[in-house]
């Protein structure tokens, strides 16, 4: 796989689901350690983890891994602010960026490694889930990189795609389309076995 940075995206509060989805169990695990594991098994140069609700239990469930831990105390205000915080936490970072997050079940990684084997040093390679849908795992350009300090509020990344130029090239994973935002997204992921039973 081509050299690269990562970034986990692991600060959001939850407040549809009403506890900290990054704390959820994959047999046994907390899901932010087990995404930061695929991560880490891509073998980055280096992976940075954003923080913010529940960030002391959190960083306990990563206790071990050789991972950049930073806490964005604006995270409230959307995923843009995690991006910033993230990639600022990167330093001089010259290589392309594979971004994920906690509430994708179903990741996996052979997910995260067909992002790597489409890198395209003028493109994004962004995971399309359908005929509409489309977001993360994605694996940002330099170029594109430079530009996150622009972003605002909880658009993400879809505002830096808007025009031709700039458009991304797409990996197709309609089961990451599924992820964890509520109760019932949840019993759902329960019942299918990607999320175990409290």
């Amino acid at each position: 796989m081509s050299p690269h940075s990562a970034l986990l995206l692991a600060a959001g509060g939850s407040t549809r689901l009403g506890r900290p989805k990054q704390l959820l169990t994959i047999n046994g695990e907390p899901l932010v350690r087990h995404v930061a594991q695929l991560l880490l098994a891509t073998k980055p140069e280096r992976l940075v983890i954003v923080t913010g609700g529940a960030s002391t239990e959190i960083c306990h469930a990563l206790a071990g891994l050789d991972v950049i831990l930073v806490q964005n105390k604006d995270w409230k205000t959307g995923m843009a602010s995690s991006l910033r915080c993230g990639h600022r936490a990167l330093g001089q970072n010259a290589m392309p960026l594979l971004i994920a997050g906690t509430d994708q079940p179903c990741l996996t990684l052979s997910h995260l490694r067909a992002q790597l084997e489409q890198e395209d040093s003028n493109r994004d390679i962004v995971t399309a889930y359908g005929e509409e849908g489309r977001g993360i795992p994605v694996l940002l350009t330099l170029a594109t990189q430079l530009r996150l300090d622009g972003l605002r509020g909880d658009t993400g990344l879809r505002q830096l795609w808007k025009s031709a130029e700039t458009a991304p090239a797409f990996v197709q994973a309609p089961e990451l389309g599924f992820d964890i935002d509520t109760p019932e997204e949840l019993a759902t992921a329960v019942r299918a076995g990607w999320i175990d039973r409290d």
